[in-house]
């Protein structure tokens, strides 16, 4: 049977149609059949690109381990510093002093040696006399006191007379004169007596014809510090010292021998008292004129003791301030020095008898100083440690609960303890802010981020952090 042309026409339209039915359904297949791509690889290709970590969780027991500490962000002012090394030196005139003999002798007794401590006037050296001057000195002494007495009993005895008119007049003027030189002659004996170490109970032997053959050398009186400074009771315990112990030397050099002739003036020992020291900073030249400022306006420079133990010895309280610049360089080191005023702490401690003098701080010791150059206002101070780097970025990790958020920040200025922030609004003040192991954080961030674990949590928009609701 013959189909009719109609039909066939008829019967083609209905399978090109059905045809483009077909493929206009099945059309968001097509392109991966023709390219030959599987469906993982279509599934990776949509997948949206990660968004770089900023939030980790820490466990408690992690926070233990890291030694994680907090603290809530504060606006303040900073001072900018620079960093300038120095030792702590003798104060000049008031820390040594030599002790000299009085008269040419040989040296008797010994009665301090190094290491030991004595106090002013205490007994240091007894000297035999060998001075023909002094000698003559004591017996010139002891012939004026003499005759003034037997002036004064002859002028007690013609006064009655010279009131009589027994006796002129004119003789008691002279008795009168003559006592005033005699008197004038032995104030000069006995001063030049006490000069040469005589004590005012020997001289009044001498007086009585009891001449003198040895001589006690003690240590003087301390120097004094000017201007003067009143110690009270509590300014004495924070300086180390028992309120009301006076002041005492440490005998530091023995310079003779026990039977040692000596000549006048020669020296015996050196006395040491560092109860006022110096602390000598070396600066560059080109460091003068912050220097100079710090010293005009006399911002307090902070100083870090170098091999100094805190353990049993009172709070350093004492504002430290730059007393001086000196006006030469060193030709070797082409650095000039400054000097701060050290007051010192000192205790002591007996042993067979003996007293010894230990200082907190001794000539030599190595110092660092934090001169002030400039006020920074209105910034945040963290330590050094509590900021992490990558590259041109400065982060820091403000801490809520478990939840620690990564914070960029803007860093000003930063020395080897702090890193000072800008206060632009990156930080909140209030909020807490992580002030050590920034570094291991942002580690454990970077981890937890690649091993696709999440902390499910999100930022609000006054930067603090939740868990999902």
């Amino acid at each position: 049977m013959r189909i009719p042309q109609s039909l066939r026409i008829l019967f083609a339209i209905a399978l090109v149609g059905g045809i483009a039915i077909v493929a206009y359904q099945t059309r968001n297949r097509w392109p991966r059949v023709l390219t030959g791509t599987t469906s993982t690889e279509s599934h990776a290709d949509e997948a949206p690109i990660a968004e770089e970590p900023k939030v980790l969780k820490l466990s408690e027991q992690a926070r233990r381990n890291l030694g994680l500490v907090s603290r809530a962000a504060r606006a303040q002012t900073y001072w900018r510093t620079i960093q300038i090394p120095g030792s702590i030196v003798d104060r000049p005139g008031q820390s040594d002093r030599g002790v000299t003999s009085p008269a040419v002798g040989v040296i008797k007794g010994i009665h301090a040696f190094p290491g030991e401590t004595v106090h002013p006037g205490d007994r240091l050296f007894t000297l035999h006399l060998f001075s023909e001057y002094l000698q003559n000195t004591q017996k010139e002494f002891f012939a004026a006191t003499n005759e003034i007495q037997l002036l004064k009993a002859e002028h007690a005895r013609l006064s009655p007379l010279a009131q009589s008119g027994g006796v002129p007049q004119a003789r008691l003027i002279e008795l009168n004169n003559q006592i005033s030189r005699q008197q004038a002659l032995i104030q000069a004996h006995r001063q030049d007596l006490l000069t040469r170490g005589l004590a005012p109970e020997q001289i009044e032997q001498i007086a009585s014809g009891k001449f003198v053959s040895t001589v006690d050398v003690v240590a003087p009186p301390l120097a004094r510090i000017d201007p003067p400074t009143e110690t009270s009771s509590t300014d004495a315990e924070s300086q180390g010292k028992p309120a009301g112990e006076p002041q005492a030397y440490e005998m530091h050099d023995l310079e003779v021998e026990l039977g040692q002739q000596v000549q006048a003036g020669q020296l015996l020992a050196m006395l040491a008292n560092h109860s006022e020291l110096y602390v000598e900073g070396h600066a560059f030249k080109r460091e003068a004129p912050w220097l100079e400022r710090a010293a005009q306006q006399g911002w307090p420079v902070t100083i870090e003791f170098a091999e100094d133990d805190p353990l049993g010895w009172p709070t350093i309280d004492q504002r430290f301030e730059i007393r001086f610049l000196a006006n030469t360089v060193d030709a070797e080191n082409r650095t000039f020095d400054f000097f701060i005023p050290l007051t010192n702490q000192s205790r002591t401690y007996r042993k067979r008898g003996e007293t010894f003098l230990v200082w907190r701080f001794r000539p030599g010791q190595r110092v660092r100083l934090h001169v002030p150059v400039e006020e920074m206002q209105n910034v945040l101070v963290l330590p050094s440690d509590g900021v992490v780097r990558e590259g041109p970025e400065a982060f820091v990790f403000q801490q809520n609960g478990d939840l620690f958020n990564r914070l960029a920040v803007h860093v000003l200025h930063e020395d080897r303890t702090s890193i000072v922030i800008a206060n632009d609004g990156s930080v909140t003040p209030g909020l807490f802010l992580a002030q050590n192991s920034a570094a291991s954080l942002n580690r454990v961030l970077k981890a937890q981020a690649a091993s696709g674990v999440r902390a499910d949590v999100h930022v609000h928009a006054d930067g603090t952090v939740h868990a999902a609701h």
